[in-house]
């Protein structure tokens, strides 16, 4: 009974609040599952080895595009699939955020609540976040920007200002760089301002400087025999 009374007391405008609550909440859920499962066909199809020959609307240049084939062919695959699987985790970060927070907004509007302050409250803070993190944010755009033009992956030889290797591992804020002698390298994304990849163009190592050949020596001369008599002959006795 008493629960009854308590259900009695909302209004008819607090139903339709949280009708109109329910309804943002849902729609924010389904653009959400859409759009994710768009993304994951994206990483699937980007996975996936394909050459110019399997698409259908290049089969008419097969011909001219055969002997492209092995060069296709010959893409690291796992390089591939690590890189659109990083672009899948950023995609799915930017619309996880971008959905709850347009929903989040759509809800409080729907309980005829005030944005205005929050969303200066939010500006301010996000400009104190920008100016505290400008470093981390700045390592993350320029890792966003290295995955999205390939500038490097793994197993490539690059060389930066600091350290010549192998990278192991590219991440969005770091990579890691096994050197030639053995050193493991951290590098900031945002930190790497030249940088050189071998594994791309046609680097050929510097030859060592061969030894210069050596000129025959001429063999010794000979010294004539001396005339002086040797203790086995007798000397001479003068006349």
């Amino acid at each position: 009974m008493q629960a009854l009374l308590i259900f009695d007391g909302f209004d008819e405008g607090f139903w339709r609040s949280v009708t109109q609550a329910g309804v943002a909440l849902a729609i924010g859920l389904v653009m959400w599952l859409v759009c994710h499962y768009g993304i994951r066909l994206f990483v699937k199809r980007a996975s996936i080895q394909r050459t110019p020959l399997n698409h259908a609307s290049l089969r008419w240049a097969a011909p001219m595009l055969r002997n492209m084939d092995p060069m296709m062919r010959a893409l690291d695959n796992e390089r591939r699939v690590l890189r659109a699987r990083t672009i899948g985790s950023l995609l799915n970060s930017i619309l996880t955020a971008t959905v709850a927070l347009v929903t989040g907004f759509y809800i409080l509007l729907a309980f005829n609540i005030n944005i205005a302050p929050l969303l200066a409250s939010v500006g301010v803070v996000g400009i104190a976040i920008g100016f505290g993190c400008q470093q981390l944010i700045r390592d993350f755009l320029a890792g966003i920007f290295i995955t999205f033009e390939d500038q490097y992956g793994i197993g490539d030889v690059i060389v930066t200002s600091e350290v010549v290797g192998t990278v192991e591992y590219l991440g969005l804020r770091i990579t890691r760089v096994l050197a030639e002698d053995g050193t493991v390298w951290y590098l900031r994304n945002g930190e790497i301002l030249r940088l050189g990849n071998r594994s791309k163009g046609n680097y050929v190592p510097p030859q060592p400087d061969a030894p210069e050949p050596q000129a025959p020596q001429a063999p010794a001369a000979s010294t004539p025999a001396s005339n002086v008599p040797t203790s086995n002959e007798p000397a001479e006795t003068a006349e």
